[in-house]
């Protein structure tokens, strides 16, 4: 019996040591956000072991937990997927993204926070990553417009289908504002997609246009002198983001004679954030 738990300890001990050598981070974009929308996590694995480490042979080899803010566990509707071996040599880092939604019952309002566990097969070891608070908010709805998806090319018998677009603003426990697009069937009844479309300043009223493919062009202002411009498909998917300033002028939302749409006035600011990705200059 003595020897067991002087095993133990002397494993006990050792943790704090294999932590320094390999260390595990979670990295979240937001901490805020919509019931329904996807939960993207990095996971930021660092080797400074002095030796190469042979990771992901195991199904197991990462895995998640959710809380509440009171402490019961969140319930799983499955594990997180994570297969794929790969090696990792002392000095370097790795990181494993993944999109918790899925496969956790996250269906309430309120605080939260994740950890996860890195097994280390070689060492017969766990290391676990520091706990990250999140929470999950609601959003008030603040325009909608029903539309009809583009029929597939040669398809012209058949009504089309209908979706809708829907605007929402959303108050994070910070007070900051939030825009997005929650993209459902014509009743609002199946979520196709959420999407987050940026921070906003309070007073601000965002512009909202279809062009003839029903693409949704939003354009409103986030920051004091600031304006993001954003297109999104029918599909939900963002084809077009950009940020204009206020210079001699203010930039607006504008159509042109052929009915489709530019930013007129100011100044654009090219960012990393930008959809798509500007050319850098020669």
């Amino acid at each position: 019996m003595k020897k067991i738990t002087w095993i133990i300890a002397l494993w006990l001990g050792m943790l704090p040591v294999l932590q320094a050598q390999v260390t595990a981070e979670i990295v979240m974009e937001q901490e805020s956000f919509l019931i329904g929308e996807t939960l993207p996590v990095a996971v930021r694995i660092t080797n400074r072991s002095g030796q190469t480490l042979r990771m992901g042979t195991e199904a197991n080899w990462l895995t998640f937990t959710v809380e509440t803010r009171n402490g019961p566990l969140v319930a799983k509707n499955g594990e997180v997927p994570v297969e794929g071996e790969f090696e990792l040599a002392s000095g370097k880092t790795a990181i494993r993204r993944v999109d918790l939604a899925p496969y956790f019952i996250l269906d309430r309002v309120g605080r939260y926070q994740l950890t996860a566990n890195v097994q280390i097969k070689e060492w017969d070891a766990t290391i676990t990553a520091g706990a990250k608070k999140f929470e999950l908010i609601n959003a008030a709805k603040i325009w909608y417009q029903d539309f009809g998806l583009p029929q597939p090319e040669g398809v012209t018998n058949q009504p089309p289908e209908v979706r809708r677009y829907t605007l929402e603003k959303a108050n994070n426990v910070r007070g900051k504002h939030r825009l997005y697009l929650r993209l459902t069937d014509g009743h609002g009844a199946k979520v196709f997609k959420i999407v987050p479309i940026g921070g906003m300043v309070s007073l601000s009223d965002p512009e909202h246009r279809l062009d003839r493919a029903n693409r949704l062009h939003v354009f409103y202002q986030f920051g004091a002198k600031l304006y993001l411009y954003t297109v999104i498909t029918p599909d939900g998917e963002v084809v077009l983001r950009q940020t204009h300033e206020i210079t001699n002028s203010r930039p607006k939302l504008q159509a042109d004679e052929n009915g489709d749409f530019l930013i007129a006035g100011g100044e654009r600011r090219f960012t990393d954030t930008d959809l798509p990705t500007p050319t850098p200059a020669p």
